[in-house]
């Protein structure tokens, strides 16, 4: 079951007349960026995969929230500063 010349032609031709010449390059517009975003959001799954086993590693917490509970454990005020600000106080 190829798909040749002949079935290209009146497909091309059944979206001319259910859709007009003007609404095609919308609609192929739409389905590119729609293609983007779905290529965008795996690579976003993959991006947060690769954060999953350190996570787990720090008993199912994420890096802010262990930070957060080791400051907390050690009397450190950590509301309006940057994990960095709160690493070197921590070090001190």
């Amino acid at each position: 079951m190829a798909f040749g010349t002949q079935e290209l032609v009146i497909v091309l031709v059944a979206f001319f007349i259910l859709f007009g010449a003007k609404e095609l390059p919308k609609l192929a517009r739409a389905m590119g960026q729609a293609k983007g975003e779905f290529h965008q959001g795996l690579a976003d799954v993959k991006d947060a995969g690769d954060n999953t086993e350190g996570d787990l590693g720090r008993g199912g917490m994420t890096e802010a929230a262990a930070l957060a509970e080791k400051a907390e454990d050690s009397d450190v005020e950590i509301d309006g500063k940057t994990p960095d600000e709160v690493s070197e106080e921590m070090s001190e």
